[in-house]
């Protein structure tokens, strides 16, 4: 008795196809599952042989092959046990056979109930890739798979329901996309901060062309509050992006049932003991990181000093390129990571250096001691140093409403419209990420630019990457304004957040 079912794993964040094929012969009873199975996988066996005992089904005593196939390629993870419960089912002719526009995914409890599995989505658009129609899931990743396009989703309690609809006894119906306004997380609005008028329109012009900003100032100025609400003046995802994202979190096991779709850029902030594997991912069967996480949103990093040289060192890479890979002895994953960088950190260990009070006692040697833990290739990929003084009182006392999120954002949106005009091969390219070729076409200087650029280049001791981002912090300040052309003032302040010194 052989019978074939179809089914899907995950590697790196991407799904692949995995035949589940059950030979039953009449020889010694023994239950076996070959094709590179992990611990998670072969212990399917003995919750295989309880759900089907559970679900008023005789378990066959003979011998049982399982082959995952490809079975050169490693298994991992609980999602083999629904199809390989269906195929053995079908082999021994307790259900129809299984047609080949069907999948399968999902874990069993010892009941016969379905419990969710990780990667939903990532396995559902691999499916529709793949011809299935079909696409039989547990209940709770039933919104989430049903994100991609072109696929029927079944959410399935337990075994002896998806047995009714199988059979044609009471079909299940199959699941709606998932309202994508449903979700709970809420974004805290800039209308609650007072002052920090510069650091403000910093921040609005590091989220109009995603440049990564570096806030500098004294404990309680306000630094980690104005980057909590940096979200909130982002551009809204587009729906390739939240796919992007969610196919991340999924594989990650951050999504549910209640917010299945990623709809909110995320907003990733790691304690700074985090690990270099923590922040890039990794693990025997590589998983994503913060970094990753972090796609099409915020990495934040609090305290930026204090994280170890090793762990900052990681973002190098992936800031550059927008994409971190992790070699293990399972294989190599690419991981996408385009994230805004936005980090804060006090002036020195105190906190209080050059603060009028005088109550910081750090010497000169403190300071440069302290500055020196951030390593200079990073700081060269920053494109925004913006210095948060401590707050007045008169500013404290302030009744009147700052400027709302909502206000900040439209400005925000009009200057990415541009952008993705401009930018017409990438939807999700903005002036952060354009390379040589845009920077020589969109970024050209008049005189005036080029004499301050040129003025700025020497006595800054500027490198070549350092003048580019300026380039790109310049053509963002001219999107806000609505400029086609770069002016100087647009250039002098570009030049302006890059005065700080470390």
């Amino acid at each position: 008795m052989f019978s074939t079912v179809k089914s899907f794993g995950v590697t790196g964040v991407g799904g692949y196809e995995v035949s589940v094929e059950v030979y039953i012969t009449g020889a010694m009873p023994k239950f076996e599952i070959v094709g590179l199975p992990d611990a998670s996988v072969k212990e399917a066996k003995d919750r295989v042989y309880a759900a089907i005992k559970n679900s008023g089904f005789k378990f066959p005593t003979s011998h049982i092959t399982v082959n995952l196939a490809p079975a050169d390629k490693k298994k991992a993870g609980t999602m083999y046990d629904l199809p390989i419960l269906i195929g053995m089912l079908s082999a021994m002719g307790d259900i129809p056979r299984i047609a080949k526009d069907s999948a399968f995914i999902g874990e069993l409890s010892l009941t016969g109930e379905l419990r969710p599995v990780q990667g939903a989505l990532p396995m559902a658009i691999e499916a529709q890739r793949s011809g299935i129609r079909y696409f039989y899931v547990p209940e709770e990743n039933a919104s989430e798979a049903a994100f991609a396009d072109e696929i029927e989703v079944f959410p399935v309690k337990n075994v002896h329901q998806l047995i009714r609809h199988l059979t044609g006894e009471m079909p299940i119906e199959s699941a709606a996309q998932p309202d994508l306004r449903s979700s709970d997380e809420h974004i805290p609005d800039f209308a609650d901060v007072k002052g920090q008028e510069n650091v403000k329109r910093a921040l609005e012009i590091a989220a109009a062309g995603g440049h990564n900003i570096l806030i500098v100032g004294p404990p309680g100025a306000g630094k980690s509050m104005m980057a909590k609400r940096l979200p909130g003046i982002l551009p809204d995802m587009s729906r390739q992006e939240m796919i992007e994202t969610t196919e991340i979190h999924s594989v990650a096991g951050f999504t549910s049932r209640k917010n299945p779709i990623v709809s909110i850029r995320p907003f990733r902030s790691p304690h700074h003991t985090v690990s270099s594997a923590g922040l890039s991912g990794g693990g025997s069967i590589p998983r994503p990181g913060e970094i990753s996480l972090a796609h099409n949103g915020v990495l934040f990093l609090d305290e930026l000093p204090e994280f170890r040289s090793d762990v900052l060192e990681v973002l190098r890479q992936p800031l550059e390129d927008g994409v971190v890979t992790v070699s293990r002895v399972a294989g190599t994953v690419a991981f996408p990571s385009r994230f805004m960088l936005v980090c804060a950190m006090n002036p020195c260990k105190c906190g209080w250096y050059g603060h009028p009070s005088g109550r910081c006692k750090c010497s000169e040697n403190d300071v440069k001691r302290y500055h020196s833990r951030i390593s200079g290739p990073l700081l060269d990929r920053i494109d925004i140093i913006i210095e948060v003084p401590a707050l007045e009182y008169e500013e404290l006392k302030q009744k009147t409403p700052s400027e709302s999120s909502a206000e900040i954002k439209k400005r925000v949106d009009a200057a990415r419209k541009i952008q993705h005009q401009r930018y017409p091969d990438d939807a999700a390219m903005c002036n952060a990420h354009i390379g040589t070729k845009e920077l020589r076409e969109f970024c050209a200087l008049d005189e005036e630019c080029d004499a301050l650029m040129r003025m700025a280049f020497d006595s800054m001791n500027l490198s070549a990457r350092s003048y580019d981002r300026i380039l790109r912090v310049a053509r963002t300040i001219a999107d806000l304004e609505g400029s086609e052309s770069i002016r100087s003032d647009h250039i002098a302040e570009a030049i302006q957040y890059r005065t700080y010194e470390l």
